[in-house]
């Protein structure tokens, strides 16, 4: 053991332990929910640390070896080290504070052994006076939310997003030619093209990306340097400008400072913008989802139009029984992350003056969503959107059987022959065809032209700008 002290006194630490003191009131204060910081998060905070140790050797603000060792202390975090040491429930002290010591203090414990020291002996390597020189929460927890952001949308949803994008694409061009019978209020509708449902599913999620990407620019935006209230106390008239550029650095994305600090500081609202647009996905990959689960309902009573690769048994008790779980799965996510949403618009209204102390609610929930949705498309694209089959024979028998093919006829019969056309149809089982010959209400050759199903499936031609 050692024994460490703070403003409220002494406590005694394993020796074995990175953390510090005020990790340990924390962890005692907090057990509420058992989830730890995520490791994005983590690395979004370590470096922050790692580019504020740069920043404020170069400037002079630290002794050079004490950042040197802090900076080398973040790179064995970031290379995967040490991960056990972050251990702080997600609900926590406001603002962060108890998550961002946990960080001060581990790192500066590493950099004391690197520099030959003991854990705890922080008048050499200090967690505020060095690892957290110049800084405050209330600047690095903001600034950790929107790189861990980043982060998480580089690495994990932009990736996935692109993938079950290509996947819907080559399934388009596939299963073009299959017609199908389109279903509007869950009834039969005018005939559609099985392709087309693919890629209108394509460029949904596209157009998701397009969102999602504009709205990240919003967190390339930092109040790093504000310091506790904004007004950049205690920090070097240059270390918030480099400090932004040695970041942009570190991570690839061109960040830059925020013109106004004390309003970077107090505004959650590039972390709304983009957790509206992460539920805007939600809900259109839900519907998706409910879609995919509605065309391969059956096998003998439901649609059964596609069918969706089976991946585990789907019963304990019925043999052979096999459920779209991956699309499953999709809903159960897209619900959560509906959830995370509102829950992050309820914390971003709750601040004060010149800080909302919500931010560790929000770093979870907006980072999480990003985790989530990445993991899930990955995992539904890979596992179910690639294995998908179509039942071509089963789709046809729809299309041709449906009674809104009369639609076609309005504008050769009109709209009330059509009807009545359509109710004989249905009351006595006869084809529309067959009644509409029956009443002389058309020739053989041009109902035949009418009732063409792959000439009534077809899309319009796209516009001289691109767009159908």
């Amino acid at each position: 053991m050692r024994t460490e002290k703070d403003s409220m006194g002494e406590r005694q630490i394993p020796d074995d332990v990175y953390y510090g003191i005020q990790t340990l009131r924390a962890v005692e204060n907090f057990p509420i929910s058992g989830l730890k910081p995520l490791s994005t998060y983590v690395d979004a905070c370590v470096l922050i640390k790692k580019a504020t140790a740069i920043v404020n050797t170069e400037l002079g603000c630290i002794p050079n070896e004490v950042g040197q060792a802090i900076v080398q202390a973040a790179n064995e975090v970031l290379q995967g080290k040490l991960r056990d040491q972050f251990v702080v429930d997600v609900y926590q002290a406001g603002a962060g504070t108890s998550h961002h010591m946990n960080v001060n203090e581990v790192l500066a414990n590493r950099a004391l052994e690197l520099l030959g020291g003991t854990k705890g002996d922080y008048q050499r390597v200090s967690p505020n006076d060095h690892v957290n020189y110049g800084q405050s929460t209330n600047d690095v927890i903001p600034t950790a939310i929107r790189i861990g952001g980043l982060l998480a949308l580089e690495h994990s949803l932009f990736p996935a997003l692109a993938g079950a994008i290509t996947t819907l694409d080559t399934k388009a061009a596939e299963y073009q030619d299959v017609v199908r019978s389109g279903r509007t209020h869950l009834q039969d509708a005018v005939p559609v093209r099985m392709g087309e449902t693919f890629r209108a599913w394509a460029q949904i999620l596209a157009d998701h990306l397009v969102r999602i990407e504009t709205a990240s620019m919003d967190l390339t935006v930092l109040g790093l340097g504000g310091s506790a209230a904004g007004t950049g106390l205690n920090t070097h008239p240059n270390y918030r400008k480099r400090v932004a550029q040695v970041l942009s650095q570190l991570i690839d994305k061109p960040l830059q400072s925020a013109p106004h600090l004390m309003a970077a500081m107090q505004s959650m609202a590039p972390f709304v913008n983009v957790s509206g647009c992460l539920r805007n996905l939600a809900q259109d990959l839900a519907k998706i989802s409910h879609d995919l689960r509605l065309l391969d309902s059956g096998p003998k009573t439901g649609f059964k139009e596609i069918q969706l690769p089976p991946v585990q048994p789907g019963s304990s008790i019925m043999p052979g029984k096999y459920n779209p779980v991956l699309a499953e799965m999709t809903s159960m996510v897209c619900f959560q992350v509906m959830g995370y949403d509102n829950a992050i618009a309820i914390a971003a209204q709750a601040g004060q003056l010149e800080l909302n102390v919500m931010m560790p609610l929000i770093a979870y929930d907006l980072i999480h969503s990003i985790e989530l949705l990445g993991n899930t498309l990955d995992a539904l694209n890979t596992k179910c959107l690639k294995g998908i089959t179509v039942n071509r024979d089963r789709c046809l028998t729809y299309a041709e059987g449906s009674l809104a093919l009369v639609t076609a006829l309005n504008t050769h019969i009109g709209y009330l022959n059509a009807a009545a056309v359509a109710k004989e149809s249905l009351e006595t089982g006869k084809s529309l065809r067959q009644i509409v010959l029956e009443k002389g209400l058309m020739s053989e050759a041009d109902l035949a032209q009418v009732l063409n199903l792959e000439q009534m499936s077809a899309m319009p031609a796209p516009s001289a700008s691109g767009n159908s």
